[in-house]
């Protein structure tokens, strides 16, 4: 059975938030809230705690996985970003969005689309989301934690240590999250197309 954090949602505390990142350094898995359901994250490129994702999750090498970004600047690393995209991103972030973009070659192979090189990033709106992310210094390699064969995001951490603990390595319990999804917009060509009507509000990408 992992570990059990309960981090205050709007003030994490620090001692807790560093030992989750060690946590994450050493190839664990975690569950920790965002600001739309609960989140399943590892270490960029951590290959073993990938596969575990995927066995979790029941997902094919199809599925796109998304790095949890703490800003725009980080982004920029990971993702091609013209001056038209830029200030798309810019308007929108924080927030309940995952937007595609071309991946650079700063994304490890294993997390791209076999086919398309593109990548899901995003910079999520949640107190503990963004402590995590700064203390780590780089972002996190993520996936919602949607049960196999469920269409909903889980929201409460109790339930999620009673059906995954044996399989993860630390559950964030930062109380009940959001229920609804992000939006999903691909970003690779404009106008932007939306992939996924979430939580986010898409109406200033909609003509």
């Amino acid at each position: 059975m992992g570990q059990f954090f309960q981090i205050h949602p709007e003030n994490p505390q620090k001692r807790l938030i560093d030992q989750a990142v060690a946590i994450i350094r050493q190839g664990g898995v975690i569950a920790y809230p965002t600001d739309s359901g609960y989140a399943l994250g590892c270490h960029l490129g951590e290959k073993k705690a990938i596969e575990r994702i995927k066995r979790l999750r029941e997902l094919d090498d199809k599925h796109n996985f998304t790095l949890m970004c703490s800003d725009l600047s980080e982004i920029g690393t990971y993702a091609k970003v013209d001056n038209a995209v830029f200030r798309l991103l810019k308007s929108h972030t924080p927030g309940a969005f995952t937007f595609i973009l071309h991946a650079t070659t700063e994304v490890p192979r294993l997390l791209l689309h076999p086919k398309r090189r593109s990548i899901g990033v995003r910079v999520p709106d949640h107190a503990i989301t963004h402590a995590l992310l700064e203390a780590h210094h780089e972002p996190l390699m993520s996936v919602t934690l949607i049960p196999p064969g469920e269409e909903l995001p889980m929201t409460d951490p109790e339930e999620i240590r009673q059906r995954f603990g044996h399989a993860l390595d630390l559950i964030i319990d930062g109380g009940a999250c959001r229920l609804e999804a992000t939006s999903v917009v691909d970003l690779r060509d404009l106008p932007p197309v939306i992939v996924r009507e979430g939580r986010g509000d898409i109406s200033n990408f909609v003509e």
